[in-house]
């Protein structure tokens, strides 16, 4: 008798309420690390979004004094726009690297009816060097040759004859953000280009 008694004692309310507990505890433990990890992605969001603008600007004030036809000096003002002095990514700013650095350089061509337009110069008609570039620009000011601006933006490198914006990645890769970063895109009237004055023109 003693042990039907016992086997039909309901349990101590306790147990319920430890289990009850437990499953609260759990939700809520959800809910923070998910506005945790959301409060990160934001302000990372944020972070790229103003970097991507001061890697641009940086590329850009150094650009217009580097000499365009050393690749060692440009591959140099690519990494320093990304804070590097070698090649590799930004700092918590993946997929960005040196590589995304973009920079184009421009003539100002004369309509006819005396607008300037800002055309891009292709590689093979840039000139060979900053003095053959001062030459050019001497002759005609509005050739098509003579570098006037350089532009830089943040492009996706797979992109060649556009600049497609670079995709946000995020830091969880299985919550993805259809999200696409500024192209940044920063133009400065040319200045010296790495021209050393007394350097004769090259060919």
């Amino acid at each position: 008798m003693s042990a039907a008694r016992n086997a039909s004692t309901p349990p101590p309310p306790g147990r319920h309420r430890r289990g009850a507990v437990a499953v609260e505890f759990g939700l809520v433990l959800m809910m923070l690390l998910m506005l945790m990890f959301g409060v990160i992605e934001l302000a990372r969001l944020v972070y790229m979004f103003n970097t991507v603008q001061i890697a641009s600007r940086r590329a850009a004030h150094a650009a217009i004094n580097v000499d365009f036809s050393d690749p060692a000096a440009m591959a140099a003002v690519r990494q320093a726009a990304i804070f590097r002095q070698n090649p590799g990514g930004l700092i918590m700013g993946a997929p960005i690297t040196d590589a995304y650095v973009r920079i184009d350089y421009l003539a100002q061509a004369r309509g006819s009816d005396g607008t300037l337009t800002r055309v891009p110069i292709p590689p093979a008609n840039l000139p060979a060097c900053p003095a053959g570039n001062r030459l050019a620009c001497l002759i005609d000011p509005n050739g098509a040759s003579c570098i006037s601006l350089v532009r830089v933006r943040i492009c996706d490198p797979a992109s060649t004859d556009d600049c497609t914006p670079v995709k946000y990645q995020t830091l969880l890769s299985f919550i993805p953000l259809p999200i696409k970063l500024p192209t940044a895109p920063i133009i400065l009237p040319a200045q010296t280009l790495g021209f050393v004055p007394g350097t004769p023109p090259c060919r």
